[in-house]
């Protein structure tokens, strides 16, 4: 017996399991049990165009949103994550934050879809509408209820500049190039007190209404143009001293890409007039009074850009699209 055990070897007992598997196998192949699988199926075009027709809802669903640089990209976003999370929970829809990328605008970024709605100020919006038909579907209110803004110059707090017209032969920053109140209104308060760039000793673009203000604040820059919020928070806080604050001009606001659903973009546009920042929707905000709409959101049209237009042709800031008639 030790004799026979010895002798059986491991490939004898592989041989055996695998026969013992086999009848296994054998006895349960019985009708009910057969599956059979032809690796020839495929699906029906009815099938496929479901599939891809459900694909695109889901994806659908994710609106982006992109916005015009005022602070930093971490600060900024830290403002508007709060902010669309409350459109979330008030459309239904899903919404991520989208950065625009180093070597795009946020006017390409939106007019070319690839976010769905930004916050925009008046010089990018008026860009955006005039080359890709974007629409303005919102404006921001102020703490006093009032859809406009105001550019202010700043100087260092030690500074001997007492008014604009010594800004002659000075040092200027501006923000963005893009910039509404970074840019184009401190361009037309310098052109309103008879300075043109070519007055300036140097200026230059920072990128950002904080950016502007560091420049001064570092003597980099003897003066710039920035946001009023700021400006102001600044001044009180002795950091910066206001020189000059500019007539109120048009806001930023939301718009929103052209080929979205009317019914999307109504759903949000009534979200953003329905928005209580300083009120029943005040929770979970972060430093929203710093924001250009701390008031929320107001109705607009097309015309209430009309004035800015004007001076963005005069200073031949922009090229004219096929929507040059807004003008008229």
């Amino acid at each position: 017996m030790n004799c026979i055990t010895s002798s059986f070897s491991r490939k004898n007992i592989s041989i055996l399991f695998f026969i013992c598997l086999s009848c296994l196998l054998l006895s349960c192949d019985s009708e009910s049990d057969k599956q059979t699988v032809n690796l020839n199926d495929r699906l029906s075009e009815s099938e496929l165009k479901a599939l891809k027709t459900q694909r695109q809802k889901e994806k659908s669903d994710i609106y982006y949103f992109g916005f015009d640089l005022r602070s930093s990209p971490q600060e900024d976003s830290r403002q508007y994550l709060p902010f669309l999370s409350y459109l979330e929970k008030s459309t239904g829809y899903q919404f991520e934050l989208r950065f625009t990328p180093k070597k795009s605008s946020i006017i390409d970024e939106l007019g070319q879809g690839n976010v769905h709605f930004a916050a925009l100020g008046a010089v990018s919006y008026i860009k955006a509408h005039e080359k890709y038909g974007v629409f303005s579907i919102a404006r921001g209110l102020n703490l006093h209820d009032k859809a406009n803004y105001q550019s202010i110059i700043v100087v260092n707090k030690s500074s001997t500049i007492k008014t604009v017209g010594d800004l002659k032969n000075k040092r200027f920053a501006f923000g963005d190039i893009n910039s509404t109140q970074g840019h184009l209104i401190p361009r037309i308060i310098l052109q309103q007190h008879s300075i043109n760039l070519t007055n300036l000793k140097s200026y230059e673009y920072t990128g950002s209404h904080q950016n502007c203000a560091e420049a001064v604040i570092t003597l980099k820059a003897d003066a710039c143009g920035m946001q009023d919020t700021m400006a102001r928070v600044m001044a009180k806080e002795n950091k910066l001293k206001i020189l000059y604050e500019s007539t109120y001009y048009p806001s930023s606001g939301v718009a929103a890409n052209q080929r979205l659903p009317p019914d999307v973009v109504e759903r949000v546009r009534q979200a953003l007039l329905n928005f209580d920042p300083q009120g029943k929707h005040k929770e979970g905000l972060y430093h929203w009074l710093k924001t250009e709409m701390p008031n929320g959101f107001a109705q607009v049209e097309e015309k209430d850009y009309l004035e800015l237009r004007k001076w963005l042709i005069n200073f031949d800031m922009m090229e004219l699209g096929s929507l040059s008639d807004l003008v008229q």
